[in-house]
């Protein structure tokens, strides 16, 4: 095993990797062993949800190259997929650190490969996602984002043209294209950059006005537009567009935290982003019972995840 992982590091020390990644490597070889055969002993394994992991260099960590390597092997595995048609690709991005990195290395690699990508201009909830892919009417769509994980960690989540995370039969088929990348040198990782478009405020307003379609009971909202609400983005994408959903749907007494509505990808103010923890909600909850409000929200990084609270009697 450890001649093996050697191997390994011989390989990223000698190959067309960046110095700085190779400077790393030597400072870990020097002071830092073990993290060097944690970073090492075997590749991030793209699952059925894409990649996630702590980042850093080598193997086994989210960094340019692994994300590289992902994408060339869903794009060769959309090409297959869509024989015959221009081929098309949207992407997204949280607050996480390296994240807007990732997304347009991402960008990047799928145009190379001749695919059209219609990168949103900053970071975007991951449902907006969801509702590009189907809207710009794309084969497939990636956001780079690790959810509610620790501040150390960030990912990539794969979709399906039909704005959903993949599913059987594309989920097995993807992991395969992807295990076949066996190096850098397999990655187009240049040379599409005409293919990429940038997208923003438009997709935003189109998404807003389809949300406002799904609201089941409007008359109701109505009734109650000055319901005291307090929000929280958690430093994360919510802030891009929660405020401005519930701006549409009426709800005309909401505060923010403003402690946490700056997007910050080392988490500042919390241990754990995770709506679901009350670490995370404990700022919110302070603000919520200083106003007396009726309903504390929160969400998650890439603002998938929401955690309500409910004033009790």
């Amino acid at each position: 095993m450890e001649q093996q992982i050697q191997i390994k590091i011989d390989e990223w020390l000698k190959g067309k990797y960046d110095e700085h990644t190779k400077s790393i490597i030597l400072e870990l070889q020097k002071n830092n062993p073990d993290e060097l055969i944690d970073s090492f002993y075997k590749g991030l394994e793209f699952g059925t949800g894409g990649l996630r992991g702590i980042m850093g260099v080598g193997t086994n960590r989210v960094n340019q190259y692994t994300i590289g390597m992902a994408s060339q092997g869903f794009a060769n595995y959309l090409l297959k997929s869509f024989k015959g048609e221009q081929v098309r690709v949207a992407i997204a991005h949280d607050c996480r650190n390296n994240s807007r990195l990732f997304a347009e290395i991402t960008a990047n690699v799928m145009a190379a490969n001749g695919i059209q990508v219609f990168l949103f201009e900053e970071l975007r909830p991951t449902p907006e996602l969801s509702f590009a892919i189907r809207h710009l009417k794309c084969h497939g769509g990636v956001v780079c984002t690790a959810s509610h994980n620790p501040k150390e960690y960030n990912g990539y989540k794969a979709y399906f043209n039909d704005g959903g995370q993949l599913v059987p039969p594309h989920d097995e088929n993807v992991i395969t294209e992807v295990e076949q990348i066996a190096s850098i040198d397999d990655v187009k990782w240049t040379g599409g950059e005409s293919n990429i478009h940038l997208i923003g405020k438009e997709i935003d307003q189109l998404y807003i006005s389809m949300l406002k379609g799904l609201s089941v009971y409007p008359d109701m909202i109505k009734k109650q537009h000055d319901l005291k609400i307090v929000y929280t983005p958690i430093h994360g994408s919510g802030i891009k567009l929660v405020p401005d959903v519930l701006a549409a749907f009426g709800f005309s007494n909401v505060t923010l935290v403003e402690e946490q509505i700056i997007p910050d990808g080392n988490f500042s103010t919390v241990v754990y982003p995770n709506p679901e923890e009350s670490e995370a909600m404990s700022l919110g909850l302070k603000k919520a019972e200083a106003i007396d409000a009726d309903i504390l929200l929160g969400t998650d990084p890439d603002a998938d995840r929401v955690g309500v609270g409910v004033k009790n009697a």
